[in-house]
């Protein structure tokens, strides 16, 4: 891809300097009923340490905060993200950085002009940035998750160590198929924005799993026409691919097929639990984007074969 030099995304969230929350509750330090037990048994002894234990333990149960008085704080203050000082990144790191902004800041340029096309006005997404796990407005983001889109705070989460196993795990290696996911999940926030997502959230509430999971399969696909939109307009208007480029975006959505990661995981393939779509139709679905550049043509949820 030819990035250098292009323009960066103000929408940079970086949390790589952030101590990481545990799913659990606490950092590890903090107060806490767990935390004071030895304290209390070495005050009341044995029997009027467990006393008071049973009796708080009584009370946190009926006014619902047990959580709260075990762990020191409840729900999403537990899951704040702490300040540990500044960013230590390697050379290789920032040049990361740099890319997925530029690749970041070219989406928008992208989607305000699809928008505007519709009458509409583009709301960009932030990108936050963190190292391991980091708090969000769906829950609790682990790296090992990879890259994901919360709609409840309209940001795109990514540990850039996953662009090593996109390398080396994944086979799946080059500039622009590090750029695919981010415009995938660019997508997710598109999907979003013109109330796709919350029209699926509620239907898959009345089906079963397996035709949820059709349903979710069919989101996902959009998002990978909506990555090849992205694509089309980043080469016809701004020429910002090189030869080989569209070939590495291929291989990547062709890796992280439901079907080949199902083999790989567990030796075989289970097309019922697919949620994102096996190789063969995220390619086909991003190459539809990519060819024709028309959000109407991004209709997965009409399609009769996907």
């Amino acid at each position: 891809m030819r990035w250098r030099g292009q323009r960066k995304s103000d929408n940079i969230e970086d949390r790589r300097g952030m101590r990481a929350p545990s799913p659990m509750g606490g950092f590890g330090g903090g107060g806490g009923l767990l935390n004071l037990l030895p304290a209390v048994f070495k005050l009341l002894g044995f029997k009027g340490g467990m006393v008071a234990v049973l009796a708080i333990g009584a009370y946190a149960l009926m006014s619902g905060n047990l959580g709260s008085i075990l762990g020191g704080g409840g729900g999403q203050e537990n899951l704040s993200t702490h300040e540990a000082g500044p960013v230590k990144q390697s050379a290789e790191e920032k040049n990361l950085v740099d890319f997925v902004s530029v690749v970041l800041a070219d989406t928008e340029d992208t989607w305000h002009k699809l928008f505007s096309q519709l009458g509409s006005k583009y709301e960009e997404p932030n990108l936050v940035l963190f190292r391991g796990a980091t708090k969000t407005a769906c829950g609790f983001g682990q790296a090992a998750m990879g890259p994901f889109y919360c709609p409840g705070d309209h940001k795109v989460y990514i540990d850039l160590s996953f662009y090593s196993d996109l390398k080396n795990r994944f086979k799946a290696p080059g500039d622009f198929a590090q750029a695919y996911v981010i415009a995938h999940e660019v997508g997710h926030h598109v999907q979003t924005l013109l109330g796709i997502s919350q029209k699926v959230q509620k239907a898959k509430r009345s089906l079963s799993e397996v035709e949820g999971n059709k349903l979710s399969v069919r989101q996902e696909l959009q998002a990978d026409c909506f990555a090849g939109i992205w694509a089309y307009n980043a080469d016809r208007s701004r020429q910002l691919l090189e030869s080989g480029d569209i070939e590495e975006g291929l291989n990547a959505a062709s890796a992280i097929g439901d079907d080949r990661l199902q083999k790989q995981s567990q030796g075989y393939v289970s097309p019922d639990s697919f949620t994102h779509g096996s190789s063969a139709q995220r390619v086909k679905w991003f190459k539809i984007g990519f060819q024709g550049g028309d959000l109407k043509q991004c209709d997965t949820f009409s399609a009769k074969s996907l």
